[in-house]
């Protein structure tokens, strides 16, 4: 039974041994070679003094390396931190400090950054380049540095390390409205129950290739990195600088021979707009899932037309629930312009939307979506004040002792019971399939010297779902920018 993420790894090492795992451009790992690998980081980590609930973060690009240091990480029972590359040092310092990272995984071309990270006070002891030695002047004073030497070296078995599926297994940091990032922590049975039901819903086979465009620090990776482990399947990364050109993003599904993909809908809506899609390309792709924001009706419509053997399914789901509903995308009628319906529970969850007078909403009432099961999160990472007002018990079935999440989303439900997006309670937004709080923007805008008073407001985009505009009074007078939003929430003007 895997019971742990990592397991599904090994599983597939026994059943597949010989099967391509991982491709990285040229580069490529088998499931044996990955499990072996892998075991080699986690006796690296281990020998360092990683213990059963520790972080490691990870701050490399997208990579095969990546992939070693997230199993490394989780077979020396600790929980891996993916972090944005391109963020800035001061937001790695504190989300370092935050959870208190230790060890770091990284690559060389990320080396000489960290004395950034150390200026604002991470507590790094030790950096792990897993990718190749490093000059020694490049390293910040105070830092011990393990390279890929160091990992050869070690023994490939597999770790005798406990762990039950209730154990920490990653923290995903998003957007906070204070202007720090809040750490999400997720089990490995919060992501095994929407692994395990993905396997079976979209009948993943060893066969299949799937692709992996989001970043590891975004919740979709889940089903990239493992439904592909579970399956015995491949997983392709994509570069993250194909993803604004449309025409490289066509070329890489037919040379990769992806069967699978999932991906925010500015993507896909980028791709049907200008990637020069004729009527039955793609031939090898059978399932699109797309998740993070609204797809344009107009967009999506269009792009299953031009792939009509093609089957589409809108997940949805904030980081603390993974994904939580889907509904399977039918023929969309001409003229339609609402948005398609984010559908029904996925296995082992329940979802339900409460009234503003706390009682079960009626279908074709508007209520918060509330989730309840086992992929709603642990908490957020030393914030429990903020994870009581997000994790409350149920409402409606309180005898119970359940603790349930509140998405502040609002929905209602159809009176086929499915179940259709309105909205948000605050003023949370979306863009190119980012959760970001405008408040954190202000913060950091605020944080500037220059700024005397800030607003920022989220403009409607079809394609990005939303533009950020800020607008700022400073000691020089008044002006607007339009920002530009990276990942992770960050802006940059």
């Amino acid at each position: 039974m895997d019971y742990l993420l990592h397991h599904l790894l090994q599983r597939s090492a026994e059943l597949h041994p010989d099967r391509t795992a991982i491709e990285e451009g040229e580069r490529s790992l088998t499931y044996s070679g990955l499990e072996a690998r892998s075991n080699q980081m986690a006796a690296l980590l281990l020998e360092l003094g990683v213990q059963r609930g520790d972080r490691v973060g990870l701050y490399l690009d997208k990579s095969i390396e990546s992939v070693v240091g997230i199993y490394g990480a989780l077979k020396c029972g600790a929980a891996y931190v993916p972090l944005d590359p391109r963020a800035p040092s001061a937001r790695l310092a504190y989300i370092a400090g935050d959870c208190d990272l230790r060890v770091l995984v990284t690559c060389v071309d990320r080396v000489e950054s960290l004395g950034g990270w150390v200026e604002h006070g991470a507590p790094l002891e030790t950096v792990v380049v897993a990718n190749a030695a490093v000059d020694p002047e490049d390293v910040p004073d105070g830092l011990a540095i393990k390279t890929a030497r160091d990992i050869d070296r070690q023994d490939g078995s597999i770790p005798s390390v406990g762990g039950i599926d209730l154990d920490l297994a990653y923290i995903l940091y998003t957007s906070g409205s204070t202007g720090a990032p809040k750490g999400v922590m997720l089990s490995h049975l919060n992501a095994l129950t929407f692994v395990r039901w993905t396997i079976e819903r979209f009948g993943v086979l060893p066969e299949d290739r799937l692709s992996s465009h989001a970043p590891f620090h975004f919740d979709l990776s889940i089903f990239d990195l493992f439904a592909a482990a579970a399956a015995g399947a491949a997983v392709v990364l994509v570069p993250p600088e194909l993803a604004v050109f449309p025409m490289q993003v066509k070329g890489f599904i037919e040379e990769r021979r992806l069967t699978i993909t999932y991906a925010v809908p500015s993507l896909l809506s980028m791709l049907t707009l200008r990637g020069g899609l004729e009527q039955g390309d793609f031939p090898q792709l059978r399932t699109v899932l797309f998740a993070g924001e609204v797809f344009p009706t107009k967009f999506l419509r269009r792009l299953m037309e031009l792939l009509s053997h093609v089957a589409f399914f809108n997940l949805y789901g904030p980081t603390e629930t993974n994904v939580c509903t889907y509904y399977p995308v039918g023929p969309i009628p001409e003229g339609q312009t609402e948005a398609i319906p984010i559908g029904r529970a996925i296995a082992d969850v329940e979802v339900f939307a409460v009234a503003d007078d706390g009682t079960l909403a009626r279908p074709g009432e508007v209520g918060e979506l509330y989730v309840r099961g086992t992929t709603v999160m642990q908490g957020y990472w030393g914030d429990e004040e903020r994870t009581e007002r997000s994790l409350v018990q149920d409402p409606l079935r309180a005898g119970l002792g359940d603790r349930v999440y509140r998405t502040g989303d609002l929905v209602r439900q159809e009176p086929n019971g499915d179940y259709r997006l309105l909205g948000r309670r605050d003023h949370q937004i979306k863009s190119r399939g980012y959760r970001i709080e405008l408040g954190d923007i202000e913060s950091a805008l605020y944080a500037h010297p220059a700024v005397v008073e800030c607003a920022v407001v989220a403009i409607p985009d079809p394609l990005v779902t939303n533009r950020i505009m800020a607008y700022v009074v400073s000691r020089d007078g008044v002006g607007q920018k339009d920002l530009e939003v990276t990942t992770e929430g960050q802006e940059i003007v």
